[in-house]
């Protein structure tokens, strides 16, 4: 008896150790979190301030209807893995952060509807591998980040409807994305750019948009004023040449295949230098050094010695204030032209004849010549000479006579400081620069240039034409405000504003392309030298 009355008390004792751990079991059980509605395995969260931690372990259907929180943060359902469909409608958040919905390895529906989201983060739904349908409807979208949907490939629904979808370059991806799932997505209007408003974003095509656009990014500056840039190639080297007024010099610089900067190559002194032209004939290098002190000269490069070597001075009673030199071949014929600005002084073309350069025609004395610039046109030869006395003057090449014969002058287009010229698709086109008021771009004909374009000029002596592989640019200068950068638009077949370059008063332009880069070099008469590099942008990444 006396054992059977311990062993009663001791079967007792274990029931209630049982009962008792039983119960903090199930006091250790997730409850139903305040503000949230449960069932079986649905809850429904409403005017919540937060995303609760803690759910019913059954738990696979969960909304929140109203809720306060101004963002889902990352990992917000990480204590929730056992989730297959999630909806938010009617919330006040704007923005889905990384790793959202990070833990969630069984979702497969996710709603995230009518709230205002403006923003979502490119790796929201990263690790949603199993999801199935996706639900931006009704938001405040306007873009998606690009790749958004990397990762997700079981997706066979995403729903866009409702939002202002812009369908410009930032959401080329989206067609791309579109044309290569098999997932389905519901008709979508585009609310811009203006070219694709109101257009079903599912029929765009990923050739619907233009997305390759460029730019001028500051490259090297060189610590020296410059009035003049020429760049040329000589051998199988590219070189680039810059007049130095102050310092009498032209400067010759080389490309460093190593360091990728340009470094000095050579020099030649001279006095208050205006232009430096160089000029290769039959594989030899002549540079054309114009000065306004001390008459103007030529130099020819000596490459067993290594250094250039003058070997001509220039008439100085007919170049007495040279502005500017052009160099040109006619029927296989080495000319320059050398603008005079003077009073007494005559613009004059000079010719090759095998042992130096000699003087071929005077054109005009007394009208202060600040430009001049060769061109074709129709196929012949044609000078337009720039002044501050008259209108630009036009010339042609007679070929019999061996001489420049006054063609037209350009009409309502006094005080032009130079006239530089350029094609698109067969066109020919000028620039005409404007110190003060209208400078212009002008189209030929047949017969005469006709305006196309006019530009504010603000102290602008130079409107320089450039064109790079497709791209046409047109740069004018200003010594009182930024330089413009403009871009030929070929649907307007006119020049739209593109970018704006910070040079203290620049005087030249010029192109160079080496180790497959492009840079423009920029000549500047009250501060440093600039080299840009012209690069090219995908709108699209």
């Amino acid at each position: 008896m006396g054992y059977s009355g311990r062993g009663c008390t001791l079967l007792v004792w274990v029931a209630a150790v049982s009962l008792v751990l039983a119960d903090g079991r199930r006091v250790r059980q997730p409850r139903c979190p305040v503000g949230c509605t449960c069932t079986k395995d649905n809850a429904l969260c409403e005017n919540v301030r937060s995303v609760p931690h803690t759910f019913p372990s059954d738990v696979v259907s969960l909304s929140f209807v109203k809720s306060g929180f101004n963002e889902i943060t990352g990992g917000s359902f990480v204590h929730t893995p056992a989730l297959q469909l999630l909806l938010f409608t009617a919330n006040s958040f704007d923005l889905i952060d990384e790793d959202a919905f990070l833990g969630l390895p069984h979702l497969e529906y996710l709603f995230i509807e009518n709230n205002i989201i403006s923003s979502i983060s490119p790796f929201a739904f990263r690790g949603l591998k199993a999801l199935i349908h996706l639900s931006l409807a009704y938001n405040n979208l306007e873009t998606l980040p690009k790749d958004v949907f990397k990762g997700m490939d079981a997706l066979t629904k995403v729903d866009l409807r409702g939002n202002n979808l812009i369908c410009d370059c930032k959401l080329k991806w989206l067609v791309e994305w579109m044309h290569n799932t098999n997932a389905t997505l519901d008709q979508i209007h585009c609310s811009g750019p203006p070219i694709h408003q109101g257009k079903l974003l599912n029929d765009l095509l990923p050739h619907s948009f233009d997305c390759i656009t460029s730019e001028f990014a500051s490259y090297q500056s060189l610590k020296f004023e410059s009035i003049s840039v020429e760049a040329f190639t000589f051998g199988m080297d590219q070189f680039v040449v810059f007049a130095q007024p102050f310092a009498g010099t032209c400067s010759f610089l080389e490309w460093d295949h190593v360091e990728m900067t340009f470094r000095t190559y050579d020099t030649i002194e001279s006095t208050s230098t205006v232009v430096c032209k160089p000029m290769v004939i039959d594989n030899h290098l002549f540079v054309i050094v114009a000065q306004l002190f001390g008459g103007s000269h030529i130099y020819k490069r000596d490459i067993s010695a290594n250094k250039f070597i003058k070997i001509q001075d220039i008439d100085i009673l007919k170049i007495r204030k040279p502005n500017d030199i052009e160099t040109f071949i006619i029927d296989g014929e080495s000319f320059f032209v050398i603008a005079d600005s003077s009073k007494a002084g005559s613009t004059t073309v000079y010719k090759w004849n095998g042992n130096g350069f000699y003087s071929q025609q005077s054109l005009h004395p007394w009208y202060r010549d600040t430009d001049v610039e060769y061109l074709e046109i129709s196929n012949k030869a044609h000078l337009i000479l720039s002044s501050s006395s008259q209108r630009p003057v036009v010339y042609q090449w007679n070929r019999s006579q061996k001489q420049f014969d006054p063609r037209t002058d350009i009409p309502d287009m006094e005080d032009v400081f130079a006239v530089k010229h350029f094609q698109v698709k067969g066109e020919l086109f000028i620039c005409l620069t404007r110190f003060i008021g209208d400078s212009k771009v002008m189209r030929w004909d047949g017969a005469m240039f006709k305006e196309v374009q006019t530009f504010p000029s603000r102290g602008s002596m130079v409107f320089q034409p450039v064109s790079i592989g497709n791209w046409q640019y047109a740069i004018l200068g200003s010594d009182y405000s930024l330089t413009q950068v403009y871009q030929w638009d070929s649907k307007r077949s006119q020049f739209v504003p593109s970018q704006e370059l910070n040079i203290q008063a620049p005087r030249a332009f010029s192109m160079v392309s080496i180790d497959d880069r492009v840079f423009l070099l920029a000549s500047s008469f009250k501060g440093k030298t600039q080299i840009y590099e012209h690069l090219m942008i995908d709108l699209s990444n």
